[in-house]
């Protein structure tokens, strides 16, 4: 999972600082979340999901198909 966050933000080429901003966090807890020093909460999750348009899911390594869900109806 923490590798997936990583390669994710480094192939749009932006800093931890930038994500960090997103989040609400500092870059040092971002920073955190991505060599697993410490746990990512479920709302953290949800809106890192979001920013990268893809699923819980492919973020945790259970499945390796990028595309998000569709919208529940």
């Amino acid at each position: 999972m923490y590798k997936r966050i990583r390669d994710l933000r480094e192939d749009l080429d932006l800093s931890q600082t930038v994500l960090a901003k997103y989040l609400q966090c500092s870059q040092v807890c971002y920073s955190h979340y991505e060599i697993g020093k410490r746990d990512i909460p479920t709302q953290i999750l949800i809106k890192l999901a979001a920013f990268h348009h893809t699923s819980v899911d492919y973020l945790l390594g259970i499945t390796d198909q990028k595309d998000p869900y569709p919208k529940a109806k």
